[in-house]
């Protein structure tokens, strides 16, 4: 039963990618079942398509026009923070900022750590601490980027 359950959420996960209805797809999809009578935590079946930390759509907008003024990068510039706008900056933290990012897309503790050392000493008027965690500092921070980014590099 449970080889059926995971070649069905796997089928099912592929035809929801090819689709574009899902984000990723990954082991989490694939989990067997819980043993009868367990207590079943919800969990997500696929990762946000996007996370814009949030920017309004014009503020994300700016921040990927932003990335693309880079040789390094050809983004959509689309208003939404998907996993290649934030490869892209994970990126751009890396070769302009000395930061150590995976460039995997992925919007976790050590890429948000990254995009607040790059907000503290670049001038965006962010003095929070940098503990990884996109509070409300970080947030006005990057919408002030954002929003700067939008008039200076997209016309």
């Amino acid at each position: 039963m449970r080889a059926l359950t995971k070649k069905l959420v796997g089928v099912t996960a592929a035809v929801g990618i090819a689709t574009g209805g899902l984000a990723t797809a990954g082991p989490a999809m694939a989990d067997p079942a819980p043993a009868p009578g367990s207590a079943v935590a919800a969990s997500p079946a696929a990762v946000a398509a996007y996370n814009n930390l949030g920017l309004t759509k014009t503020q994300a907008y700016g921040v990927q026009c932003f990335l693309n003024t880079s040789v390094y990068v050809d983004i959509d510039v689309d208003g939404y923070l998907g996993p290649e706008s934030w490869k892209a900056m994970q990126g751009f933290l890396n070769r302009s900022w000395d930061q150590n990012l995976a460039t995997d897309g992925v919007v976790g503790p050590a890429t948000i750590k990254g995009l607040q050392y790059f907000l503290k000493h670049g001038g965006w008027k962010y003095t929070g601490k940098i503990d990884g965690i996109a509070g409300e500092g970080t947030r006005a921070a990057f919408a002030r980027f954002g929003q700067t980014t939008l008039e200076q590099f997209c016309e």
